[in-house]
């Protein structure tokens, strides 16, 4: 007798958008409730909020410019990814330095959209005060109607 044993798999199933509302807690990767990734780098803190006509993603970014984000939607897939390098020195142009520094910054993060529910074409981005917002507005047939009172003939 063989037993049953249920497996996660990279992508999640589409049914599973339909059980619950909470679609963008299943990010593709595994985040778990750790704020690092699995090189140890620190991921970007995200909020995300549903609204009436959209979802809104705001993103804590601080210290980097609105070129240095890269977006991108592929297959209802919505990734955020950055790489950003510095390289700061001291001391003369002819002098050997006392003090270099390099800096590398990464991160990547992906959420799966349902088609069904966002305007994937209508999605929107703007970078200000070290925070990365997203709005994702809702398709017009997944926006929830008010009651409609129906006449008895």
């Amino acid at each position: 007798m063989s037993s049953l044993t249920r497996r996660s798999s990279f992508l999640p199933s589409l049914s599973r958008f339909w059980d619950d509302d909470d679609f963008f807690n299943r990010s593709l990767m595994n985040w778990g409730t750790s704020n690092f990734s699995e090189s140890g780098t620190t991921l970007p803190a995200v909020n995300i909020k549903e609204t009436e006509n959209s979802y809104e993603v705001e993103m804590a970014a601080p210290g980097m410019k609105k070129d240095d984000f890269r977006i991108e939607l592929d297959n209802n897939i919505l990734t955020i990814s950055s790489e950003k390098s510095e390289e700061h020195e001291e001391g003369g142009e002819n002098e050997k330095y006392s003090r270099k520094e390099f800096s590398y910054q990464a991160f990547q993060r992906s959420f799966s959209l349902p088609k069904e529910v966002v305007d994937e074409e209508k999605i929107e981005a703007h970078y200000k005060d070290g925070v990365l917002h997203l709005r994702i507005p809702k398709r017009e047939k997944a926006k929830q109607k008010p009651p409609r009172k129906i006449a008895i003939g």
